[in-house]
């Protein structure tokens, strides 16, 4: 079981991004665009698009909206976003990973480094920070206790889970991703909060001066249009 809640950095990061709905449409839009112009359109051989739309569907992105964004990926648009993961360090030190999607690179880093650097950060080189990460599969599990979950434990590959209240948030390869939720909604447990992200191998514990810090970069950052995800090893109450 996890030894401390990286739940409450997950909700942290998502409840910044929650705020910002008009900016959540977008980076949703863009990702479904992407995806679907890198996997097809093909839901089920695209597992990188079904998260998008998964995604699209909890932030309630209207079904034309996201129909004109596949529609747009199959050939009828010009636009040409480019995956980049930004890597750097923030405030106290701690490791920040940026998820991109941009058609200007050098936008991008301009932002990126007034940002970090406005509150004490740098940007870093490629594999800087990476290795304090590594890249998993989360979900929530509503009403479930512990014993429910032991009894699937033979079934479905879990490598990590924490019970707040009375959920449970569980961790897995990111390849197992949809094949485990679709294995719990078989069983009639309702599965939301689905994605991959990078999960810190270990946190840094943060002074609460240092954490409005952090929250105040974190937040600057995903107001950046290019920006599709951040991370960090902070750990924030």
């Amino acid at each position: 079981m996890a030894g401390h809640s990286k739940w409450a950095n997950i909700q942290h990061r998502k409840k910044a991004q929650d705020n910002k709905r008009g900016k959540t449409f977008t980076k949703v839009i863009r990702e479904i665009t992407v995806a679907a112009k890198m996997g097809g359109t093909d839901v089920g051989s695209n597992s990188r698009l079904r998260l998008a739309l998964s995604k699209a569907n909890a932030a309630n992105v209207p079904k034309d909206t996201v129909k004109r964004a596949i529609d747009k990926a199959s050939g009828q648009s010009n636009d040409n976003f480019e995956e980049i993961t930004y890597e750097g360090y923030g405030p106290k030190g701690i490791a920040v990973i940026i998820e991109c999607l941009t058609d200007n690179k050098n936008r991008t880093v301009s932002d990126l480094r007034h940002a970090l650097t406005k509150h004490g950060g740098s940007l870093g080189t490629n594999g800087s920070v990476s290795h304090l990460f590594r890249k998993v599969g989360i979900m929530k599990l509503l009403n479930v206790t512990e014993d429910d979950l032991l009894e699937h434990m033979d079934v479905v590959e879990i490598e990590d889970f924490e019970m707040i209240d009375t959920d449970c948030i569980i961790f897995t390869k990111p390849n197992e991703l949809f094949n485990t939720k679709k294995y719990f909604e078989s069983k009639t447990v309702e599965v939301v909060d689905e994605e991959i992200i990078m999960d810190a191998l270990t946190t840094i514990e943060m002074s609460k001066d240092d954490e409005e810090q952090i929250s105040d970069l974190s937040s600057k950052i995903e107001e950046l249009d290019d920006v599709q995800n951040v991370y960090m090893n902070a750990s924030l109450s």
